[in-house]
């Protein structure tokens, strides 16, 4: 996939629209945001995101930035990195972030929640074996938890502490003496995080843009 040349309301973005559920005003937003992070190059490079001053201190930099490369991301059935990447697969990565709509229905929206989970999950599976580590895990809780904007950054943590050591014991506590611990399976990771509220937790902002505001 390349970048688009259409402008906003081309049918160019229609398939876009559709895939990611923006709105073709929204994508017109995000291709000026891809052309100045781009400095008006066809693709975005790992350098590039490397210039964006407001992801120099976020905690997971790095899983941010690579799952712009990450092949899962743009197709279910995707595998391993790419070094750059065109706008559509800018726009389909940028939609995990986006809050769900008000107009969706139940189905919508819980299709859209195992989207962001799995989406979440494969940021911190960097080696693509299925699984994540409890420290991964307590890592996953403790971002979300400091993102709701009423906790320390200290208390996520105790309760991400406290999270790890729960499922520490569920899932480590009851095996066998000879049996191996091989970590934390997505399906594992959608039952450990059912009626954890992730869907506002899970924004970006960058290039002066918050994807909060992209959920009309």
């Amino acid at each position: 996939m390349g970048a688009l040349q259409s402008l906003p309301g081309r049918p160019e973005y229609s398939d876009l629209a559709e895939k990611t559920g923006f709105s073709f005003e929204q994508i017109g937003v995000l291709h000026k945001r891809f052309k100045q992070l781009s400095h008006n190059e066809e693709t975005l490079r790992r350098d590039h995101f490397n210039e964006i001053h407001d992801l120099a201190f976020n905690p997971i930099r790095a899983q941010i930035i690579e799952a712009f490369f990450d092949r899962r991301n743009f197709h279910q059935d995707g595998e391993g990195k790419v070094q750059e990447i065109g706008f559509e697969e800018f726009v389909v990565v940028m939609s995990h972030f986006r809050p769900p709509s008000d107009h969706m229905t139940e189905e919508q929206r819980e299709k859209t929640r195992r989207e962001k989970l799995r989406f979440l999950f494969n940021m911190h599976d960097t080696d693509n074996d299925g699984t994540i580590t409890l420290e991964e895990y307590r890592h996953v809780v403790e971002e979300l938890l400091s993102r709701s904007g009423t906790l320390e950054k200290e208390t996520a943590k105790c309760i991400a502490d406290a999270a790890m050591l729960e499922v520490a014991s569920i899932s480590v506590g009851h095996m066998e003496p000879d049996e191996f611990y091989e970590g934390i399976t997505f399906e594992h990771f959608l039952k450990l995080l059912d009626g954890f509220e992730i869907e506002s937790r899970m924004t970006i902002r960058f290039l002066n843009m918050d994807t909060t505001t992209l959920c009309k």
